[in-house]
């Protein structure tokens, strides 16, 4: 039976409530902007959240299901529509990535032994929840941003997308940059999931590796003594003697709980570090597109919004990654087959997975429908920031940490890759 609009309600606040209360773990001092209170920004003429048309990729399908060119079927089977959602938004089954923490407005549903599932690309995201009434999406509308979405997963039915906008009262905050937008969020949970009274994380690739993954189930390999994923705790006064070797090192979910529906027995590391960069660096590119629309109603000059997108979206402050790591499906492999390369095979979806994310730092998103629709002007300002900064014009001592030599390689990809950028670039 769905949960009645009441407790939804509740569980939505309760969650509000520990995202304002979160510590940004990969926030730069002095980077964050003032605060904003998100509904003056959504709701601002310019932006106009609730009432804009949308082109993102779920309004899409919905229109091709509705000509009839695509046809959704469940699987008889207790994951219901899941994998044939997925096939059509061109989601793999890979990227799946499980969180036991209850952060969902499904959250009675989630524990160790019913984890939320999510499958994700460039721009979607799937969730689903083992038993759940419906099916949730997050998908990255070009002009709008994040986008929530349920489908309910009654076989009776005709498959249909329905926005649900109540997500933004947790999915729209500091911890997203004041933009509709995912996070990844890292707790201490209780045995049953329920987050526990103590330090909670909003992590990215600025994030140290020790705070990550709370909550969530971590499958592969890597060099560190200690990570926050595939733990409970069970002593509220020592919540972090949850973390053990057992805990920090494990390749497989077998056992951990009851598979049946499950379209893997993983929870990819390697998903997780790319899915944990990709979402702060989507709410980036939603925020300063919103303040350029915004113009002088903008609650910071857009050169210091462009300046911190620049500096996530070249890896500076990125956090050192106890490599070499290695994910146990085959995500990695596929994730760096998409993207464009330049004349020497190079691209900026080459995963590095040493002691950092990517072998070139410069996002792949840079690529992306939400970056491509962003303004003339704003997309000038980055690439002149860009430019500052990979020419070595930019002498902070942050900025030490982006070698000659990567700095090279990433003018060189973009120059054979983006058909837009400055002449001077070229």
């Amino acid at each position: 039976m769905r949960s009645s609009a009441l407790t939804r309600l509740i569980l939505l606040v309760a969650v509000a409530a520990w995202v304002g209360g979160v510590h940004v773990a990969g926030q730069v001092p002095g980077a964050r902007t003032r605060s904003v209170h998100p509904s003056l920004i959504r709701q601002h003429p310019a932006i106009d959240y609730a009432g804009a048309p949308t082109t993102d990729p779920v309004t899409l399908l919905q229109q091709r299901i509705d000509r009839g060119e695509v046809v959704l079927e469940p699987d008889g089977g207790p994951a219901g529509y899941l994998e044939s959602l997925l096939d059509a938004l061109n989601v793999p089954v890979e990227s799946q990535v499980l969180v036991f923490s209850k952060t969902s407005f499904q959250a009675p549903r989630i524990g160790p032994g019913n984890p939320r599932a999510i499958y994700f690309n460039d721009t979607v995201s799937v969730g689903w929840v083992r038993g759940g009434p419906v099916l949730e999406l997050v998908t990255q509308d070009p002009m709008q941003g994040a986008i929530f979405y349920t489908m309910d997963q009654d076989p009776s039915g005709l498959p249909r997308f329905e926005r649900n906008d109540t997500c933004v009262m947790c999915h729209a905050s500091d911890a997203t940059h004041n933009v509709p937008g995912m996070f990844v969020g890292s707790v201490y949970p209780g045995t049953d999931g329920t987050t526990m009274y103590g330090p909670a994380y909003t992590t990215d690739h600025r994030s140290p590796f020790d705070l990550r993954w709370g909550g969530w189930f971590v499958t592969g390999t890597h060099q560190a003594t200690r990570h926050m994923g595939n733990a409970t705790a069970t002593d509220p006064t020592d919540l972090g003697a949850m973390i053990t070797p057992e805990t920090v090192h494990l390749q497989s979910l077998e056992g951990r709980f009851e598979p049946t529906g499950y379209l893997s027995l993983h929870s990819d590391l390697v998903a997780l570090l790319v899915l944990e960069h990709q979402a702060q660096m989507l709410n980036l590119i939603t925020r300063v597109g919103w303040e350029a629309r915004l113009g002088e109603d903008a609650p910071r000059p857009l050169e210091a919004a462009v300046a911190e997108l620049v500096d996530y979206l070249l890896f500076v402050d990125e956090a050192a990654l106890p490599g070499p790591i290695t994910g146990p499906t085959a995500f990695t492999g596929n994730f760096a087959l998409n993207g464009p390369r330049d004349s020497r095979g190079r691209s900026l979806r080459e995963l590095d997975l040493g002691n950092r994310l990517l072998r070139h730092p410069c996002s792949f998103l840079i690529y992306s429908a939400p970056f491509e629709a962003l303004p003339d002007t704003v997309r000038t300002a980055i690439y002149d920031r860009m430019w500052t900064v990979l020419t070595g014009q930019e002498t902070g001592s942050r900025y030490a940490t982006l070698a000659e030599a990567d700095r090279t390689a990433v003018i060189e990809i973009l120059r054979d890759t983006k058909s837009d950028l400055p002449d001077y670039w070229r």
